[in-house]
């Protein structure tokens, strides 16, 4: 079975309308869970705790489709 990463982050936002962040060095890293549910349950639960700030928002960044493993690589992963 494939196994499906997830990121929680979040933080201030300079405008609530943009996905902006207010200052890159202040974005809160939850965690990487093993699946949706877990990630959607940390995910919850920061929202739920910056729910008097209009500015923070969390969101969940699914890992798992950002590498294809099968595929070759960018000429600019190979640099590394």
């Amino acid at each position: 079975m494939t196994q499906r990463l997830h990121l929680v982050f979040g933080g201030e936002l300079k405008d609530p309308t943009t996905k902006e962040f207010r200052d890159c060095e202040d974005i809160d890293v939850v965690g990487i869970f093993p699946n949706y549910e877990t990630a959607y349950n940390a995910w919850k639960a920061k929202a739920h705790q910056t729910v008097d700030n209009a500015h923070a928002r969390y969101f969940i960044a699914h890992l798992h489709r950002l590498r294809d493993e099968s595929q070759p690589a960018s000429p600019t992963e190979e640099l590394g």
